[in-house]
């Protein structure tokens, strides 16, 4: 168990947290509506990628709230807060974790997941644009899998551009306090076990997949 696993987070922060994601999502509606070609962000990259805007507008919440359970171990999901990707809190939890129906920085995206604290930080200074930081290894799961993305350049768009693309099923992910504790990880999805995505932007972090994925590039 890791050092941040043990540690208890009082509720009121986790609500802060859910708090900063939700206006993370309306600051980050409004800057889309501002994009041009040349500042287009991380966010749009991704949902260029995922081609799933608007699948999941009719679906109720109960369906939303299984989806998102499904994204983690039940003794995790059972007694998470489950939130939908606009902010909105479809069931309140009993633990410190956060499950969400789709990736909330892409509209329409439909992978769940489930993330602790550190997890939704993250999410919520990307969504906002802010700068991102942790002392404590931070984890989040996608058990039903991602999107397609290029695992070097998050702001890429074209699957054809030569890079290297990854879409991996059931997996984890893994923030860490220094890139420096990253250093013997690979950066190659394919090479097998744990690897580095986005390893020398902002937003580098560990996957550690459970499920052989084909090499397609």
């Amino acid at each position: 168990m890791s050092a941040f696993a043990q540690t208890s987070v009082r509720a009121d922060a986790r609500w802060d947290i859910t708090d900063e994601f939700r206006k993370g999502v309306s600051d980050l509606e409004l800057r889309l509506k501002a994009l041009t070609p040349l500042n287009i962000g991380v966010a749009v990259a991704i949902v260029a990628t995922s081609g799933l805007a608007g699948a999941a507008s009719a679906e109720s919440n109960d369906e939303k709230i299984v989806r998102a359970m499904s994204a983690a171990p039940a003794d995790i999901s059972a007694n998470a807060t489950i939130m939908d990707v606009d902010g909105t809190i479809l069931r309140e939890g009993r633990n410190d974790w956060v499950c969400l129906p789709g990736v909330g920085l892409i509209p329409g995206d439909t992978h769940p997941m489930c993330n602790d604290p550190v997890w939704m930080k993250w999410m919520a200074s990307v969504a906002a644009g802010t700068e991102f930081s942790t002392d404590v290894v931070g984890v989040s799961y996608m058990l039903q899998g991602d999107a397609l993305v290029n695992n070097d350049n998050p702001m890429a768009t074209d699957p054809n551009d030569g890079g290297v693309w990854v879409q991996d099923g059931p997996h984890l992910m893994m923030l860490f306090p220094n890139m420096e504790m990253l250093a013997d990880l690979p950066r190659d999805p394919f090479a097998g076990g744990p690897y580095v995505m986005w390893g020398e932007t902002p937003l580098a972090h560990v996957m550690a997949p459970i499920e052989t994925k084909e090499d397609t590039n």
